[in-house]
């Protein structure tokens, strides 16, 4: 892989150490020098709209994008290459479309065997523009974003990614994604070999957290972003729950085995304090009803015994009785 200008590191320290000084406004202005203010500008961005909104951003903070020298520059548009006209000539960001449930992915964006993201062309042609930036991308070692679509017009960004190899049989890019908090790991004298199994590292990391944030998203949209036990309906402190654990060989990330619970019921559901029968109905461990405690207790557990918690409207989205009658004997059995 070609070790590029930004090689990893953070954006402000790649800056910092290669850009001249600029000693007037008549001083011209490289390509390069403007690509890496953009890609500089655009994690910046990010980093300031995950800050406000989360993790996941909506699609249209997205197109909406950031001021760059008086210019706005989206980061996605219909293309899943996406070059903002400001650039000269490689993209700024790749996407991927939301999985849904029962339907095939279009591109089949997986790990491939060297622990990296397996990133389609576009189109068949391996000489298509768009594909072309890419392969420039690779050999300028180029930052990029990933653009991960978790549900419908909502996206999970990460950055920086780096283009590693280009597999023209296969039609598809291996795709890296690299830690910019890593600084010390992306000071010079780190050989390529260690790069490349930190960056396959984070990517795997990345993956499993790419499939967290969209089990949640589903599930929280299929509850109504409310917690099934209480109704609480404060995003920000309410988690996707696993039915049966993603151990267990029927543990799959989908809505039918998914609750979505507020910080409070999610953990006394995962610590067998609060049961869910298959019938929906909620049971409140014996123990955890006979004890004398402040309000939070009484209000936050032991009024909720006998009642039902609050299902989807769509049936196959619907917690599965099945996987609550299991669930609900391992609580039987913890209590």
């Amino acid at each position: 892989m070609a070790s590029g200008t930004w090689g990893g590191s953070t954006p402000a320290a790649s800056q910092s150490s290669r850009a001249p000084t600029r000693c007037s406004r008549d001083e011209p202005v490289s390509d390069a020098d403007t690509d890496a203010r953009v890609r500089a500008r655009a994690f910046e961005f990010l980093r300031e709209q995950t800050a406000i909104h989360g993790d996941v951003l909506p699609s249209a903070v997205l197109r909406q994008g950031f001021v760059f020298e008086g210019t706005r520059v989206p980061l996605t548009s219909q293309q899943g290459i996406f070059k903002p006209a400001v650039l000269p000539e490689m993209p700024l960001s790749i996407r991927t479309k939301a999985l849904v449930e029962g339907e095939v992915r279009p591109y089949d964006d997986a790990l491939d065997a060297d622990g990296f993201l397996r990133y389609r062309y576009r189109g068949t042609d391996p000489e298509h523009h768009e594909n072309r930036g890419l392969r420039l991308a690779m050999r300028r070692g180029v930052p990029l974003v990933y653009l991960f679509g978790i549900t419908e017009g909502r996206y999970l960004p990460v950055w920086p990614v780096y283009v590693v190899r280009d597999h023209p049989e296969q039609l598809a890019f291996s795709v890296a994604v690299d830690a910019p908090y890593m600084r010390a790991l992306s000071e010079p004298g780190l050989g390529l070999v260690s790069m490349e199994a930190r960056r396959a590292y984070v990517t795997v990391l990345t993956q499993k957290r790419v499939h967290q944030q969209g089990f949640r998203e589903r599930v929280l949209r299929a509850y109504q972003q409310q917690c099934a036990v209480c109704r609480f309906r404060h995003e920000a402190l309410l988690e996707a729950a696993h039915i049966l654990p993603d151990s267990d060989p029927r543990g799959e990330p989908i809505v039918s085995n998914g609750l979505a619970l507020c910080a409070l019921h999610h953990a006394a559901y995962d610590r067998h304090l609060l049961g869910i029968t298959p019938q929906c109905t909620i049971d409140i461990r014996p123990d955890i009803r006979r004890a004398i405690d402040g309000p939070t207790l009484v209000h936050g557990l032991q009024d909720f015994q006998g009642k039902s918690i609050a299902t989807p409207r769509a049936p196959h989205e619907k917690p599965r009785p099945d996987f609550l009658a299991e669930r609900y004997r391992l609580y039987l059995k913890a209590g």
